[in-house]
């Protein structure tokens, strides 16, 4: 048997049972006894809710996983690419085009593959639980309008793609790859100007407590914007969210309206804060940084798979292409992409901690930080008890219960008459939250020095 469709279906099973595993962990690990941090904000009912709901949705995930897979192999084995390969071909274009033509029918059939159960999970889970306000319309409007921006935005990189693979000879990766960079850079400027609106209505923030209160700790941060908005995030759920958005003076602060309507002024600048700790500390460009870094590496390697003969011959390809070698070195690239998946999670992580130390040193206010976060919680029904091997591979943010344990622990150790300075538990020298870095060894924020000892000698002091 061809030694690329053994590893493909391989590396497609694996990832299929540990998908499961994680998943039936993540049922077991809840637990009924509701934690006492949270008797303050939620009843007993509402707490076997919030555990219904993730019971809910992971044997749902379970039943998508498995149909998902058993479609994905199935497609493979009865030669469904080739298929699609000849129908891009039967048009008689060139290749770029006839690359669209097969990428997009490829997408086609995967988003079809895909309907029915994001009808369900938003129609019915969603609807069950209080959080869906979709309409139809709504529904079908944001699916056309992403084909739409697919197409207009995503097909001409391609197309660039597929040209410099084409003309590039061996530097052919680099030029891609930089294409994609600047793509990349541009749209981070696109999207809250042109594209975001295209789905919902952004609304300046109304004058009164909570812009005041949003524009003094602006000044005081230094902080330069665009402006504060209200975007109607209830259009389609009653889910609470806040983010930045652009660069430069294209800065924006967006708050959901349903987030306005649910937490006090005080916890939505704590909020404000924590995001802007993400800022101020560079996380942004960081993350950035490495994704631009590991599309390099990727586009490298990919390089190294195009036109491969045996790649092709697992999928029962008849004629060879660059445009189905992009597909097809997905499923190749898949255990790399985990374990760069696991790492960027890992980072993410350790940069929540460190920007709701921001928001704890530069407000002041630990307590509306803990308040906000619990509020989000109970609306979002969000799990307390997550598996932790779920929170190592899917989790971008600590689950909530540790983040709060965390801002206690950063509380009771601000310095005395230092506003905005944290001893560091090792040395006890006061530090702003800017300078401390988050220790995976000791799961705690700790200075420069002691950051750098620790994980020379591997030690605590615990």
């Amino acid at each position: 048997m061809n030694s690329y469709l053994v590893f493909i279906i391989a590396v497609i099973l694996i990832g299929y049972l540990l998908e499961s595993v994680v998943a039936l962990l993540n049922l077991r690990a809840l637990d009924p006894e509701l934690p006492a941090e949270f008797q303050d904000v939620y009843d007993r009912e509402e707490y076997a809710r919030s555990q219904e709901y993730t019971r809910v949705t992971t044997r749902f995930s379970l039943l998508q996983n498995t149909i998902m897979t058993v479609l994905t192999l199935a497609f493979i084995l009865s030669g469904g690419f080739n298929l699609v390969d000849r129908v891009a071909r039967s048009f008689g274009f060139g290749p770029i085009v006839t690359g669209l033509i097969f990428s997009g029918l490829v997408l086609l059939i995967s988003a079809a593959a895909e309907l029915p159960f994001t009808v369900y999970s938003t129609f019915v889970i969603e609807e069950r639980f209080g959080f869906n306000t979709t309409t139809v319309k709504t529904f079908v409007l944001d699916i056309v309008k992403a084909v739409l921006l697919g197409a207009l935005i995503g097909g001409p990189l391609l197309a660039f793609v597929l040209w410099f693979f084409a003309i590039g000879g061996s530097l052919a990766w680099l030029y891609c790859w930089l294409a994609v960079v600047v793509f990349t850079v541009i749209i981070q400027f696109l999207v809250p100007v042109l594209i975001m609106p295209l789905f919902n209505t952004f609304t300046p923030l109304a004058e009164g407590e909570l812009k005041e209160a949003i524009n003094t700790y602006a000044r005081a941060e230094r902080f330069k914007m665009k402006g504060i908005y209200t975007m109607d995030g209830s259009k389609r759920s009653t889910r609470l969210n806040a983010f930045f958005t652009g660069f430069g003076r294209f800065r924006r602060i967006v708050f959901f309206d349903t987030l306005v309507e649910k937490l006090r002024p005080a916890e939505i600048v704590a909020v404000l804060a924590h995001e802007m700790g993400h800022f101020k500390l560079r996380h942004i460009f960081k993350m950035m940084a490495a994704t631009i870094i590991q599309m390099g590496v990727m586009f490298y390697i990919l390089s190294l798979f195009l036109m491969n003969r045996g790649l092709f011959a697992a999928f029962g390809m008849e004629h060879l292409s660059i445009y189905a070698s992009l597909i097809f070195f997905g499923f190749l690239y898949a255990p790399i992409s985990l374990l760069l998946s696991i790492a960027a999670n890992y980072f993410s992580r350790c940069h929540e901690y460190e920007a709701d130390a921001y928001a704890v040193t530069s407000t002041g206010r630990p307590g509306e930080m803990i308040s906000g976060l619990k509020k989000l919680c109970v609306t979002n029904l969000a799990n307390l008890t997550p598996h932790p091997l779920n929170v190592f591979l899917n989790y971008s943010h600590p689950p909530v219960p540790a983040r709060i344990k965390a801002i206690r622990a950063l509380a009771g150790r601000k310095t005395p008459g230092r506003q905005g300075r944290i001893n560091c538990p090792l040395c006890n020298r006061p530090f702003a939250a800017g300078d401390l870095a988050w220790s995976a060894a000791s799961d705690r924020l700790l200075c420069p020095d002691c950051l750098a000892e620790e994980n020379s000698c591997g030690c605590t002091d615990e």
